[in-house]
């Protein structure tokens, strides 16, 4: 009997870990998205020359990995709704990409 006690409390332990960030998780997510927001405006207020838009592009992307994978609880779900989810990104990507470059050629 105790047997079937220690595996229903290792499954639920398991499960409960599955199921999404701890609140220490969350306090040092919202740390780090404010620390990258704060150097986006530092960056906004400094002249880096070209590397202005390589830096904020690269820090929107680092921003919106981390709700995505937090934040959607894409980390913690199975990895089909990832898969799901990054496939639609792509898609959505090649939409924008495709129009901004009908700009460009109406434009010439």
């Amino acid at each position: 009997m105790t047997d079937t006690l220690e595996t229903t409390t290792a499954h639920d332990d398991k499960h409960d870990n599955h199921h999404g960030p701890t609140d220490k998780q969350f306090i040092a997510i919202f740390f780090f998205l404010a620390a990258i927001t704060a150097v986006e405006v530092l960056v906004s207020y400094i002249d880096i020359g070209p590397a202005f838009l390589p830096v904020l592009l690269g820090l929107m992307i680092v921003k919106f990995f981390t709700v995505v994978w937090y934040f959607m609880h894409i980390k913690f779900d199975h990895q089909l709704f990832g898969r799901l989810f990054y496939i639609g990104l792509g898609l959505a990507v090649a939409v924008y990409v495709a129009m901004l470059s009908t700009f460009q050629f109406f434009a010439g």
